[in-house]
């Protein structure tokens, strides 16, 4: 992973705890982004995206006012959204699976639990760059797609309606 070159990445690190910012602006820094921007909050964030157009975003769950969770699905429906795709790793220390479907089901790209360490935080860089995910629209979701991984399997809708004996009877020959 050290091929990298992220000096003309934009990140927008979103948190209400200063000192959580300053970690994950230091650990960015030192992998050689030079374009680094902060909100406090979710508020700040979103006019913040208009602005400096990020190329992805850092962001808590838990913050004063509307949540890391609420600002995604603004992110990715509102459409005064200046950017649906941008990439979102969520960081939080929130990290029952309850909690990472809800960030999931929000449209966030990666989840990362707190506390972060540079490695984690560069492995969730190299996620977002080398495996983009397609995104995906129906009418209750907007994101990237939630499946990691093709399913062989899979015969489209119709597989629903179909007996579960006769799905087991196909799959064995």
């Amino acid at each position: 992973m050290g091929g990298y070159q992220f000096d003309r990445l934009k990140v927008l690190i979103v948190d209400d705890n200063p000192h959580m910012r300053k970690v994950v602006f230091a650990i960015l820094h030192g992998f050689g982004v030079q374009s680094l921007f902060e909100a406090h909050d979710a508020e700040r964030a979103w006019s913040m995206l208009a602005e400096f157009r990020p190329d992805i975003i850092f962001l808590d769950w838990m913050m004063g006012g509307m949540t890391g969770v609420e600002l995604t699905k603004m992110i990715r429906t509102n459409a005064a959204s200046p950017d649906p795709y941008v990439p979102i790793i969520m960081l939080t220390g929130h990290t029952s699976s309850e909690h990472v479907r809800e960030a999931r089901d929000a449209g966030v790209t990666e989840f990362l639990a707190k506390p972060v360490s540079a490695q984690a935080i560069l492995t969730r860089l190299a996620a977002v760059i080398d495996h983009p995910r397609p995104f995906v629209r129906t009418e209750a979701y907007f994101g990237p797609d939630r499946r990691r991984h093709a399913n062989a399997e899979y015969r489209g809708p119709e597989r629903r309606d179909e007996p579960a004996s006769a799905r087991k009877t196909e799959n064995a020959a």
